[in-house]
């Protein structure tokens, strides 16, 4: 499954999976380059502007400004790995909370499914572009956000009041 990008944008690539699984990309020189890892540089503020496509070396081999400028099959490919890469479970229920001091566990219900976090600081709590958008990091390195505190429920937004 080869794709190429928009002709609007530059350079051109092509990217396919091999039979293992992992991205292989080629670079309009013909340097093929396989295990290659998609990574946003501004997963949260800009997720649409600047994506690297880094090697397994862990050097840049290519870099995109515009995320949307890559055509369909290579844009999902992208999209697929980002998926994988970057997990972060939107919280849409406060359950409860074993303490409102920190460290507590916390008891929430995710798009995912109800996930238990240990929020060990109140400092893990980081607000994004603005009041309501929140990004929270459990004790494990797991990250969850709030897209929109106001959306919560009144007993959700209770119980997270305590912490901001």
């Amino acid at each position: 499954m080869n794709a190429p990008l928009n002709p609007s944008s530059t350079p051109a690539f092509q990217l396919a999976r091999n039979p293992h699984g992992r991205l292989v990309l080629t670079l309009p020189d013909g340097s093929e380059h396989e295990g290659v890892t998609p990574v946003r540089a501004f997963p949260i503020a800009a997720p649409g502007e600047g994506l690297s496509l880094v090697g397994a070396d862990g050097h840049e081999l290519l870099w995109i400004p515009q995320v949307d400028r890559v055509a369909g099959p290579a844009r999902q490919l992208i999209d697929e790995e980002l998926a994988v890469r970057e997990f972060v479970p939107t919280i849409e229920k406060i359950i409860a909370v074993s303490s409102f001091s920190t460290p507590s566990t916390w008891q929430v219900e995710t798009d995912r499914g109800p996930a238990s976090l240990v929020l060990k600081a109140e400092e893990d709590i980081r607000r994004l572009g603005g009041r309501t958008r929140l990004l929270i990091a459990g004790g494990d390195g797991m990250q969850f956000r709030v897209k929109d505190t106001t959306a919560l429920d009144r007993h959700s937004r209770k119980l997270l009041e305590r912490f901001l």
